[in-house]
Parts: structure tokens; sequence; C-alpha cells
């Protein structure tokens, strides 16, 4: 990321600006289309189901998944619905583009159509986009909540030419163009990417008759309908005067009636500067729910910049007449609410919800009306919806954080009873480690991939279930989930201060908090370790009390940025270990509220907030994620977050503003406003509420509601506030009854063995215990006095026990083998796909088609060699090894096996070879055994060379990138 030079913010800073009124003019959707931003800045209006925006990227590219990026100069053409800075692709439905140079039949079967472009000839703001493309057609776009317009000025020439794609980047299952007019032209795209079965309707006008239309296959007649996977049409025009030709095109996620529908009732005129004005007019009004006073116009336009960021999406998913595609792929009626769709949970539940239930009240009662529906069409709320569609990507449940934070807040508009037994449902089903979750308290990595993260996610998600119980009247939901919501503790280790991943009851070692791998989301123990939001007192206990907390997180901000294991494109935007390019990071830099030096609060948000945000194309220093990257800035900007949704508490930074007005939908306005002398003052040494001392670094969603005054007196030096017993520290909600104790661990050198294994149990507490073989369930515990031995297959259970309660039962597996055979691997695997170390190919322990559990050994960009050693002569008929392929994660079955033998380690004997065909772009996850010839042999060593694929081929998405073997 680029730090960006402070003289260019003083050269802004000469006059100060209020914002007034035009808010929407300091909006640059420029923000955040370079780097990773993943943004696009094309014409929409606040939550609009149109995105129209120009497509320069068509091969789904990380970096390309809004469909464009700022450092591109070839342009394919404008597309009508777009994700803004999301990290998977999809989007980009009924693609056109404009020319004046002739286009044949052929040129649509190859998509030789594109121009090149320069950004000294691109305008964007909010509600319009224009471009001069270097094929001399300028093309200008704005567009309602469900329909795009367009406005294309071809240079003088007696025809022009309009190609209609229905092809672009995702997979189409099935696409129709339909000519009802020579001005009319109505249709469908059915498409699968992110989104397994994402449906558009459309209906295209064009304010000129075309004289001819055609596809591949030659002229296309009027009442023709042209359906297929790979449906382009070219429309020619014969120029009027003006050389100027509109088109509008409304979706629908229903019929094409539907697309009509919207298309009368949004824009039923060809007035383009019309609709330009009512999109500006449409920003400047959800814009100036938020009023700042500022010294900085870079300030100015960051903010609101991000402020509309946080407005693109969600999106309205329904016609004007209430009509929507539900999760059921049924076509349904919202009564009484407005259905969205595409929510980014995972992402903003931290602070785009939070802001949400600040200034948008009735949007966030239709977000979760929009729930309950998917709900009961689908069978449980959503994780990570796009189109009607569950992606199950990323990780928790966290619209159950959004319900929650709503209810505890009095947001009204849906059914709370209703709302809450959908929360418990999903949080009662069995998928993703849920049912080991449920069972033992935590999720062991061998269960599940990403297991710290999702045992943290769900803990805390159980939690805003909790006080959801609580405000209801529920006690024993209440305090079945408050008791789930402490799971965290049976990953925390607290000779190291971190959360650490499990296997087979015992700690996985070697640890090293930097390494990026399977056992966390997006992340390493660093940027996980911290993330127990709704027990920050707990976690401050369990790691040594508030000095001990105080350091960890300056080591959090201090260490060297550089992490080890897997690449991770997310982990950006690093100050030590903090990452504010990815999610989990958001809420450390509060942290400090509840330590002695508070003030490093101010200091790190300050910083961040000036060196990791810029109005500039790459001013965002991680993906947007539809909203998230800037809600934090609006938040933290203001002078607050909410480090814990689902309460009523926000906790205190530092102003960035002079003053900020939030108007609020009940009439009232909440004030922020920091005395201060010059623009570097950005310690709090007092404040005020109301005009009386306000003792606490945070207030409450009360205080805002009722339209509250905060004032802050700013200066210069830090201020340690808590340390001199000036401020409240926050305590922990949680009843000591209802506490919860960690699980203790089992502990042995391997879980494999030949002819016993030492069993330790280690706990500070209690400890009981027992053994059972495979498929027996316990039913009497002994207590645990020392080692003991082991010398067949047993699952050991144990439990540590205090004088009040006992912990969960945590088992672990541990199998004998029936050999005594010894590997040497002649390649290095990869540290993080170890699979338990250098015995894992003949342990006897088999990987399953989810390789995120950690059973496999991976290899990467090389073959593998192995000698086994079987430690006599013996006769062998067949030798068969395991591989896996997962193509979308790079895993390739190897091209070619070979198995040799030898009776002395030495000299050896080709037994079998085998040449495998492996199709590189096979989607599907799959295991094969490869086995040799089946040929007699006495052998006591046996070779196993395996060549790996090579690069990534043409039409992967990794192309030139090197495979893996696992």
């Amino acid at each position: 990321m680029k730090h960006f030079s402070y003289t260019l913010i003083l050269f802004f800073s000469i006059i100060i600006i209020q914002a007034q009124n035009n808010f929407a003019q300091y909006v640059n959707p420029m923000i955040g289309t370079g780097g990773h931003g993943h943004t696009f800045p094309g014409a929409t209006v606040p939550f609009g189901m149109v995105q129209l925006s120009p497509d320069t990227r068509i091969d789904g590219s990380w970096d390309g998944c809004s469909g464009y990026h700022h450092d591109d100069v070839l342009l394919y053409g404008f597309s009508h619905t777009h994700l803004s800075g999301t990290g998977c692709s999809d989007f980009g439905d009924i693609l056109l583009f404009p020319t004046s140079a002739k286009v044949n039949a052929s040129d649509l079967g190859q998509r030789k159509f594109s121009s090149t472009f320069k950004h000294d000839n691109e305008e964007a703001s909010a509600g319009y986009y224009a471009v001069e493309m270097d094929n001399g057609v300028k093309a200008q776009l704005t567009a309602t909540t469900r329909v795009g317009f367009h406005q294309y000025t071809f240079p003088k020439s007696e025809f022009a030419y309009l190609i209609l794609d229905l092809e672009l980047r995702d997979k189409v299952i099935n696409s129709e163009a339909k000519i009802e007019s020579n001005t009319k032209v109505i249709g469908y795209r059915q498409s699968e990417a992110w989104a397994k079965n994402q449906t558009v309707m459309y209906d295209m006008e064009f304010s000129e008759p075309f004289i001819e239309a055609y596809n591949v296959d030659g002229p296309v007649l009027n009442d023709r309908t042209i359906t297929g996977n790979k449906v382009r049409v070219c429309f020619k025009f014969k120029l009027p005067a003006s050389s100027m030709l509109k088109v509008k095109v409304a979706l629908s996620p229903t019929t094409t009636g539907g697309a009509e529908k919207n298309m009368a009732s949004e824009c039923s005129h060809w007035d383009f500067d019309k609709v330009k004005m009512q999109a500006e007019t449409s920003w400047d009004k959800a814009l100036s729910k938020i009023e700042i006073k500022t010294k900085d116009i870079v300030q100015l336009n960051t903010f609101y910049t991000a402020l509309y960021h946080c407005m693109i999406q969600p999106n309205i998913a329904m016609d004007v007449d209430g009509m929507y595609r539900g999760r059921d792929n049924k076509i349904h009626k919202a009564v009484g609410f407005t259905y969205y769709s595409v929510f980014s949970l995972w992402d903003t539940f931290r602070a785009e919800h939070p802001l949400f239930s600040i200034i948008d009240q009735k949007r966030t009662s239709d977000f979760i009306n929009t729930f309950l529906a998917q709900y009961e069409q689908g069978g449980r709320l959503p994780v990570w919806e796009l189109a009607s569609n569950e992606t199950d990507c990323m990780i928790g449940y966290h619209s159950v954080s959004v319900i929650s934070d709503a209810m505890i807040k009095g947001i009204k508009g849906f059914d709370y009873q209703k709302a809450f037994e959908a929360c418990k449902h999903s949080a009662m089903l069995d998928h993703f480690g849920l049912k080991h979750y449920k069972a033992n308290g935590y999720i062991s990595s061998e269960f599940e991939a990403e297991s710290v993260s999702k045992t943290l996610e769900y803990a805390y998600d159980d939690w805003c279930i909790a006080q959801m119980a609580e405000f209801l009247k529920k006690p024993n939901e209440y305090s079945y989930f408050i008791r789930r919501s402490q799971s965290w503790k049976n990953l925390f280790d607290p000779l190291s201060g971190f959360m650490r991943a499990k296997k087979n009851g015992n700690w996985i070692s070697p640890f090293e908090p930097r390494e990026v791998n399977l056992h966390y989301t997006e992340g390493n123990a660093w940027q996980y370790s911290f993330f127990v939001p709704q027990d920050i007192p707990g976690l401050i206990s369990r790691i040594g009390g508030t000095e001990k907390f105080g350091k960890q997180l300056d080591l959090l901000f201090n260490s060297n940025s550089a992490t080890t294991g897997r690449e991770q494109a997310d982990i950006t935007g690093l100050i030590g270990q903090y990452a504010h390019g990815n999610e989990p990071s958001h809420h450390m830099a509060y942290l400090y509220n509840y330590t002695n030096e508070n003030h490093k609060t101010a200091k790190y948000v300050n910083t961040i907030l000036n060196s990791l945000y810029s109005p500039s194309p790459d001013g965002l220093s991680g993906n947007e994620d539809c909203g998230q990257m800037s809600a934090w800035y609006v938040l933290s900007a203001m002078g607050f977050y909410s480090v814990t949704p689902g309460s009523i508490r926000y906790d205190i930074g530092t102003p960035l503003f002079d003053t900020v007005k939030i108007n609020l939908e009940n009439g009232k306005q909440f004030v922020l406003q920091a005395n201060r002398k010059n623009p570097e003052h950005i310690y709090i040494a007092g404040m005020r509420l109301n005009a009386k001392p306000h003792f606490q670094f945070s207030f409450t969603q009360n205080n805002i509601m009722n339209g509250d005054v905060l004032e802050f007196d700013m200066q210069g030096a830090p201020v340690n506030a808590i340390s001199n017993n000036k401020f409240v520290r926050p305590s922990s909600t949680i009843s000591k009854l209802l506490e919860v104790i960690p699980v203790p661990l089992v502990v042995s050198e391997q879980s494999t063995f030949k002819d016993s294994l030492r069993i330790m149990i280690q706990t500070p507490l209690n400890a009981y215990y027992t053994k059972c073989k495979v498929g027996q369930r316990p039913t009497s515990y002994l207590p645990y006095k020392k080692p003991f031995y082991i010398f067949s297959d047993e699952i050991i259970y144990a439990f540590a026990k205090d004088k009040m309660q006992s912990s969960d039962t945590v088992q672990a597996k541990f199998k004998q083998r029936l050999n005594n055979w010894k590997i040497k691997l002649a390649s290095t695997y990869a540290p993080q796909y170890s699979a338990g170390g250098d015995d894992a190919m003949i342990d006897g322990i088999s990987g399953t088609e989810n390789w995120r559990n950690g059973n496999w050994q991976g290899y990467q960009g090389k073959d593998i060699e192995a000698l086994i050693d079987l430690g006599r002569e013996q006769l062998i008929n067949t030798i068969s090894t395991g591989f896996l392929q997962d193509s979308k994660s790079w895993i390739l079955y190897p091209s070619e096996v070979s198995y040799y033998t030898s009776t002395d380690g030495v000299n050896f004997d080709l037994h079998s070879k085998l040449n495998l065909q492996v199709n590189a772009l096979q989607d599907e996850t799959q295991m094969k055994r490869i086995v040799s010839d089946n040929k007699s042999v006495k052998t006591r060593y046996i070779k196993i060379a395996a060549k790996h694929f090579g690069p990534l081929p043409e039409g992967h998405e990794g192309k030139g990138g090197q495979s893996w073997l696992f």
C-alpha cells in the first residue's frame, strides 16, 4: 500500500469547509478501483438493483472481482450489475458495447470487440459515469433503482453499432434475446459463478430504431428469439444528426414482465439529464444523514466516498410491485418490507450494519425481514447470500449478529420471536464443524478446516443469541447460549497467550503465531487471538491481567509485519501483525480502552485513518467488502466504533472532525463536538455528555437516539485517563455461576504407535478420564492421577472439574499401527500441509475430500519421492498411493506415478509406471488411489515417485501458477 504525503493534505487545508447540502459533490467513485480495493466506478443509486459500470476484466481474476481495475486500459463494454469490493467474482450481467466501426458476424463469435481508453477521459461522480473511448464513442451512464440509462455519442458516421453480450465472464446456463421490435429487446440471463443459479430478466429499449440485427449465424429478424449460452447480438443504427443513441435497460429478478413494469415506473421518458439529476439528488439525500465540519477537503472526499460505498450494497432485489425471486427459486411477494440481496455478513456485521442501526433503521428491519424470508424458503438464515443463493462463503452465522444488534437497540418492524427461533435454528445445525463444536465445546482441526476461527466466531454469534434470549425473557436459552459463547476458552493457550488449533485433544505443534495456515480464516493467530468481543474482560483475565493484555496489544502493533506459511492476498494494511485490510483486525485498536493506556486507541485509530485511507484509486488498504472497510472509516472518523455488535455500547476512539451531526430518522440529531487548537490534537483530555462530565470511553445507542451532545476536549499529548482513575473500565457481564472452564489436554507423542503409548492429561484443575474401544461410549470415569499407557486402539475421553462445575468432554483417538515401516522423504512438504509429519504416508490415517482438515501432505511445484522400508523382505503384489484433486484450489493429480522395489535399498527395479490424463479444469474435488500393476515380487524397500502436473494451464483462473500435489 502507499503512504500519502501530509504536504498534500495541508495544501488543501487552507480554509474551513462545512459540508452542506451538496454532499454528493465530495464523492469520488474512483477510490478503491486500484490496488486491492475491488470497487467499481460506475453509476448506481443508494442500494440500487442496477450498478451500471465499465468492464475492463472478463476473466474473474481476484483484482478484477468488480469487473474494473484502474490499472487496465482496455474496455469491453458496460454491464448492469457489479459487486463492490468482494474477494470473489460474480455479476456483470447484460453487457453493451458501442462502436462506429463495422462489426462482422464472425467478430461476435470470437468477442473481437473492445476499445482502449485513458483515465484522463473518464469522469465519475455519485450516480454518473462517463468515458470517451479511443474508438471515438463517448459513453455516459446513469441509473435509477432498477434501470440503467446509457447515452452514447458517436463520431461523425453514417452508422453506429451496439453489441449485446449475454455471455460475459460467468458460466452461462442459458440466456435469451427476444427481438420484440426495432426499438425493444427483452430476455434473460441465467448464470453460474459464485451464485450457483442467478437469473436476471431485462427489458432493453433504444431511442432510435435499429436497421439491422445479427448474431454469429447471420441476420436476426423481428419476433425472433435467440437462446443459448453464447448469445451475442449486434444492432446496427442509422445515426441521427445528433450522432447520439440512448439505451435504457430495466432489470428484474422475476420475469420480463417485471422488467417492463420497472421501466414504466422508473424511466418512461428519454431525458438522460433528468435521470442523472435524480440520481445525484438521491445520493445527496442519503449522504445528508451525516454532516461533518472539517478543515480538510481530502477528508471530505474520503469520508463521503466511504459513506457512499456503505450504501451501494446490499441491493434492492424486488420489482416495483414487490415481487422477488426467493431462496427456493420461486417467485414471492414482499408484503410490508423491501427484499434485498448481497449480504457479505462475515464482513459487514462488524461495522456496516451497526452504522445502519444508527442512520437507517427502517432499512435494517427490511434486511432482517429478508433474512427471515430466506430462512422460511431455504431452511436457514443467510451466511453470505448473493442473488437469493447461499454461497456458504466465509464462516459463522452472522445474520444473528445483525438481528441481535437490532433487537437490543429496539429497532422495530420485524417479528422478534420468529427471528429468535431462526437464530437458534442456525446455531443448532450440524454442518461446518457445528456438530463437533456443540459436542466438545470447540472444533478440533481433524474434523474441520479453519477450526480456530470457526470456534471463535460461533462463540460470538452464540453470545448474540444469548442477548436475544435475555431480552425476550428466556432464561434456559440464555443459560445454554451464554455457556456456548465461552467456547473460545477451549482454544486459548495461557502459556503462549494465543488462540491455537488442537488436534486429537492436544495443541498442534510447532506453533508460530505469524503462520497463515488452515486453522485460521484469512489470517493467523495474531489476527484472531483478540476476537472475543463478547467478553473482553474475560479474555484479559485469561491472558493474565490488564497490564499483560496491554503488552500483548503492543506486540501486535509493533511486531515484524512479515507472515509465514500460506500466501494470503487478503492480509494487507499491516501495522505490525494488525492487518487492517482484512476484517478480523478491525476492532483491535479499540481494545486499548480496556487497558491502562487508553490513549493508544487514539494513537492507532488516528494512524489508520490517515495512512490507510486516501482519496485515490489505491486509497483502500484491502477489499472494500461491500462497505465494511468504508464503514470502519465512517464510524472511526466520527470518533467511535461498535466493538461488540449485539450490545448498545459504542467505544470511543478519537474524533477526526471538529463537528459531526447525525440526522436521525426520529427527527433528532446526535452531535459530536471536538474542541482542539490544531489537527495534531488527537488525544482526549476530557468529555462532557449534555454538558455534564463523562467518565467512560463509551456511550450507548440511547445517547444517540435521544439526540445527545458529546463534547471532547482534545490535546496533543497522550492522556492516561483510565490509569489516573478518572474513567471507568468495562467489566465482564457474564455471571460467575454461568462461567465455563476449559477442557483438559490429552497429551501424547503421536496419535499412532507400534506397541504402547504414554498418555498424560493436563489441566490446572481435577481431571477425570476413561478409555473406550472404537464404537463404544463412555459409561464411567476415573480420577486422573498420573500418566498411563495404552496398548491397542483406544479413544480417551476426559474432562476437567472444579468445585462448582465440569468442562466439556474432550476426546482423543489413538491407533495402533500394524506395521513397523519407516519412511524417508526426498521431497519437502509445505509446513502448513504436513498431515502430522514425515510418517503421514504410512501411519494408516487417510485424508478425505475435505483436504482443509489437515490430513493431507502438500507439495507445491515439485515432485514427490519417498522411500519406504518395510522392515524385512516380503512378497507384494500391488502398491498404491492416494492423491487428491481440487483444481479450484490449484491441487491436481500427478501426471505420472512410478513404483520401484529393492531388496537392499540401493539397487531398484521399476515395478510399475502409470501415466495419468489429468483434467486440470475439472471443478469437482476428487480422490484417486493410484494402483500399480499386479506383479508379485519380493522386496524390502519401495520407492514412490510422483511427478507434479506443472504450471496451471490456459483456462484456469491461476494460469501460470505452480500447481500443488497432495
